[in-house]
């Protein structure tokens, strides 16, 4: 099971409602940081996403924690007529929307605020879901899967793409450094919120990834279930189906 861990420790709030302020507060830095905290390897994890995703030839594609829209930008190239967006965040929804604009894309993606764990679709809607850095901050994590797990269709593709933690020596000892020291000092020194960044590292130590994933997608009733460890193991792709 994973553990619940809250961005701010001592709000009332529920984890769902304090995601929601998180990302609100830090969508207007969240594109450049991430470049720099991944040191733009996540633009090369989201390719293969993408890449996963294509070769089922979806028609409709559901992207679920979309954020500021990169991964539903990307999945274009899968030549999916539709994308939908889904973020619970307003602020990261207004930027994904502006960068869609931009590139002439409102006819295929449409960017809507929504809850993961109460998809607002019908069974068996989507060829093909996708979840990038999203899973961790679901705050009913096998509830969340469920909901993914019922809207798409028989033999339809899941691609989840999300951080994990080294095992072998020395990029264990590496990442913890990483992950605990410069990860929340770069967020501090760019980021209005001082506390989000400690707690995009702390959720992704926690979080179960491999094959304790694997197996909380097989209860919810995936099948197929396999992971792709990516970077020495600071990520992983992990590929399912209905």
């Amino acid at each position: 099971m994973a553990k619940n861990v809250n961005p701010y420790k001592e709000s009332e709030l529920g984890k769902k409602a304090q995601v929601t302020q998180m990302f609100d507060t830090i969508s207007k830095n969240y594109d450049g940081l991430n470049r720099v905290i991944s040191l733009g390897i996540d633009v090369k994890w989201r390719k293969k996403v993408v890449d996963i995703v294509k070769k089922s030839t979806p028609t409709n594609v559901l992207d679920i924690a979309t954020g500021t829209g990169d991964l539903a930008i990307n999945l274009t190239e899968t030549g999916a007529s539709k994308i939908i967006g889904l973020d619970i965040s307003p602020g990261m929804l207004a930027i994904g929307k502006s960068k869609i604009a931009e590139r002439k894309l409102d006819e295929t993606i449409e960017m809507i605020i929504g809850d993961s764990e109460n998809l607002p679709f019908e069974d068996n809607s989507f060829d093909a879901i996708t979840v990038a850095f999203g899973v961790r901050n679901f705050e009913n994590l096998e509830k969340g899967l469920s909901e993914i797990q019922r809207v798409l269709r028989p033999m339809g593709t899941f691609v989840v793409l999300e951080t994990s933690v080294p095992t072998k020596f020395p990029f264990k000892q590496g990442y913890f450094i990483y992950s605990k020291y410069i990860l929340p000092t770069i967020g501090k020194l760019f980021s209005k919120d001082k506390i989000a960044y400690n707690y995009l590292s702390e959720s992704a130590a926690v979080f179960p990834f491999g094959e304790d994933f694997n197996n909380i997608l097989r209860k919810t009733g995936f099948i197929n279930v396999e992971n792709r460890p990516q970077t020495f193991g600071v990520a992983s792709i992990y590929v399912a189906s209905k």
